[in-house]
């Protein structure tokens, strides 16, 4: 199977991906990388070995963001060949899109050439803050799975439960979740992993409802609580500059068990390496639903505004 040629399309405020997204498909050049804006995203690179840990069945080839300076820049700490001045060059160059931007809102306007043209693209978190408008960029694809978007926190080892630790935990009758920053753009990374960990364990299903939603903000804190039909609470609270770890904190009948976010690179190469597989149908895509159902989450956490 042919390697794919992938084109990343950046940037948004206060988000790297283009960088780390790209670096993790074609490694990177240290004395480029090492003046990333992001100087997170050198440090985690730093503790990985290139070329063995890189995705080996796809790279990123093109890139194109608002600042050509800015592209050039991405394109020599990660060894992209081509800079396009126009994204739309991107459509015949290569096999899918990596839409590495998180400002929500020119979700539709960006990705709309490239799914009319039946080209995959992964669509960074989250793909919208309302139902209608990812319902509509959805209405674009030319085939199912051929749009792809997910929270790569979805995909942490960290938020894993095994049986033993379920069957300690005892009947699971709340939960809270945490994170820094703002609710619209980073309240799907503490709500897929929760609402994952819970289906792949049976606590709750696609078919549960939520019967009361409550929302409570001070500034740029916020505090959206859950209550589901069978009676779990689940409570999700962003945090603005609060600097706090992402973490999870289940409570069950017999103990509590507190679930915290580590390995960055773990989970943005199994999201990315996951887009790759659906391409090459060796997995299916996120699930639609689910991703609708999260979506109508971050939502009812936005009313009143």
């Amino acid at each position: 199977m042919k390697k794919l040629k992938l084109g990343v399309i950046g940037m948004s405020p206060g988000n790297g991906h283009p960088y780390s997204w790209s670096a993790i498909f074609n490694g990177y050049d240290l004395k480029y990388m090492q003046d990333c804006p992001f100087q997170v995203i050198p440090e985690y690179l730093s503790r990985q070995k290139f070329p063995q840990d890189s995705i080996k069945n796809a790279t990123v080839t093109h890139i194109w963001t608002q600042d050509k300076e800015a592209s050039t820049h991405i394109a020599n700490a990660c060894k992209i060949e081509n800079v396009v001045t126009n994204y739309k060059d991107l459509i015949g160059k290569v096999d899918a899109i990596l839409l590495a931007r998180d400002d929500y809102q020119t979700h539709y306007k960006i990705s709309k050439q490239f799914i009319q043209a039946g080209m995959p693209i992964y669509i960074d978190k989250p793909l919208a803050i309302k139902k209608s408008i990812a319902q509509k960029i959805y209405a674009l694809q030319k085939y199912a799975g051929q749009v792809f978007t997910c929270s790569a926190i979805g995909f942490a080892k960290e938020f894993e439960l095994n049986k033993n630790d379920l069957y300690d935990l005892g009947e699971i009758k709340y939960i809270e979740a945490m994170i820094s920053k703002d609710w619209e753009r980073y309240g799907i990374h503490i709500i897929e992993p929760t609402l994952k960990l819970l289906l792949t364990n049976n606590i709750l299903s696609l078919k549960n409802k939520i019967k009361q939603t409550n929302v409570s903000k001070n500034q740029n804190q916020r505090i959206v609580t859950f209550v589901w039909d069978n009676n779990l609470i689940t409570s999700f609270c962003t945090l603005g500059e609060l600097k706090i770890p992402i973490h999870v904190n289940i409570f069950g009948t017999n103990k509590n068990q507190k679930l915290t976010f580590q390995d960055t690179f773990y989970a943005f190469k199994k999201a990315l390496q996951s887009f790759v597989n659906t391409i090459q149908k060796k997995e299916p895509a996120p699930n639609k639903i689910f991703t609708l159902k999260i979506i109508d989450m971050i939502e009812k956490g936005c009313a009143n505004e």
